[in-house]
């Protein structure tokens, strides 16, 4: 099963490619109205408006039988912990090995932002980035069904 942290996936036509492909469930988890495709595969899971309550539920439903989507670093560690994969939505895969410096990365930019000596965020999404998210995603996915 794919789980999307979906409120700003840019990459949610992607996922419902590959997961037709392969035949594999999508979930796609948010606290606002998005239109999904009318599938059987798919299934849009809208949460409470509460602080996190997407993230909640992703993590509560994370296993080593799903592949998450997320952006978001603490969840993306939460997850890992439950045994799942997890994907940026620029492709960038987080394991047990990298996702410390992230974390750790995430909360010295919080500070150098909160000192104001950080303008700005990440680099806008790209073709590579997309490009990049597709390989990783379908690499992913067969491994999860070779299991």
């Amino acid at each position: 099963m794919i789980l999307i942290d979906g409120d700003a996936c840019p990459v949610k036509e992607e996922i419902y490619r590959v997961a037709r492909r392969y035949d594999v469930p999508v979930k796609l988890v948010t606290n606002s109205f998005i239109r999904v495709p009318p599938e059987p595969l798919i299934e849009r899971v809208l949460v409470g408006s509460g602080f996190d309550a997407a993230d909640d539920w992703i993590a509560e439903h994370a296993s080593a039988d799903t592949i998450v989507i997320t952006a978001d670093i603490l969840l993306a560690d939460r997850c890992i912990k439950a045994g799942a994969a997890v994907l940026g939505p620029n492709g960038r895969p987080f394991d047990a090995h990298s996702i410390g410096s992230a974390v750790a990365t995430r909360a010295l930019m919080a500070d150098l932002r909160a000192m104001d000596e950080v303008r700005g965020g990440p680099p806008p999404f790209s073709k590579a980035d997309r490009s990049r998210f597709l390989s990783a995603l379908d690499t992913a996915v067969v491994k999860l069904k070779r299991r």
